[in-house]
Parts: C-alpha cells; structure tokens; sequence
C-alpha cells in the first residue's frame, strides 16, 4: 500500500468536533468513505503517494504548503489532521496561481534519487514520474480550489 496523503472536505463544525472528539472523527471518516463515496457536495483528492514528490517541488517555490505540517492533529497517532477554512483557501488561492510548469522545472530525478524522496522511484521512469507528478498536482489544485469554492475546511489523512 505505501505512504499517501488524501484530503476530503469538512465542514467547520465538523473540524470543531473531531479536534474535541477523536472517536466521532474516525466515525466521521468512515461515514464519509462509506457506502455514498463519493458524494457529490463533499470535495475529495490529493497526492495520494506523490506527496513528497510534489512537496519537492513546492519547496522550490514561494507557495506556503507542507503536506505534514500543516493543520492542527486531531488523532494522536499522526495518521488524521484537520485543515481550516481559511488554510484551504490560502493554499487554493496559492495553488491556483501557481502554474504547473513553474514546479516542473525543479524536476530533477537524480537529485531526488539521491536525496530519497518517496516513493524513490524517480530512475526508473524520469519522464514518466514526472507526468505522474504532474497528475497529482492538477488533481491537488482541484480538491483545493473546490473546497475553497465551498467555504469547506479538509480532513487530512496520513497513511503508512
């Protein structure tokens, strides 16, 4: 399975009861990835896998992301984080004007080899992980700017 990073929309008063209530926040979570998943009025994405390869790429820029450290801890194991209303639309806004190809240009497979940046398997398809990247990019920019759109904050999850 791996490492990966995946967001899904919540509402504030949804973010004010897990951070108050960790239980209800894995009930939460299990509801939402339930049997309606995907429900149409509740913003889903992320990098999935390619959160530290793309957190490589946006620490090149000005763009004020880290996958791991920001939002605030709702479950004491790492594994759950919740991001505000207004983190989500300061990062969809900063996402948003930042286009794909000012992150491409930092693409450098064999620093990233070198530097084990997961999933470290930039050698063996540079070209390849670079479409990847990108993919997960446009997809992240969407989940953003779609939460953003909607006034929603984020659950963050971290699984390893």
């Amino acid at each position: 399975m791996g490492v990966s990073v995946s967001f899904i929309g919540a509402t504030t008063e949804e973010l004010d009861r897990a951070e108050k209530d960790p239980d209800w926040a894995r009930e939460c979570l299990d509801e939402l990835y339930g049997d309606d998943f995907p429900s149409p009025d509740r913003p889903f994405g992320g990098p999935d896998k390619a959160f530290a390869g793309l957190q490589f790429l946006i620490d090149e820029t000005d763009v004020a992301l880290e996958f791991l450290m920001d939002g605030f801890p709702i479950l004491e194991d790492g594994t759950l984080f919740g991001w505000t209303a207004e983190q989500i639309e300061s990062v969809a806004r900063q996402l948003r004007a930042t286009p794909w190809e000012r992150l491409a240009v930092h693409y450098d497979w064999e620093r990233m080899t070198k530097e084990d940046v997961y999933p470290n398997m930039w050698r063996f398809d540079a070209e390849g992980e670079l479409e990847w990247l990108q993919d997960a990019y446009e997809e992240l920019v969407a989940f953003f700017g779609a939460a953003a759109d909607r006034g929603l904050g984020a659950f963050m999850n971290f699984s390893f």
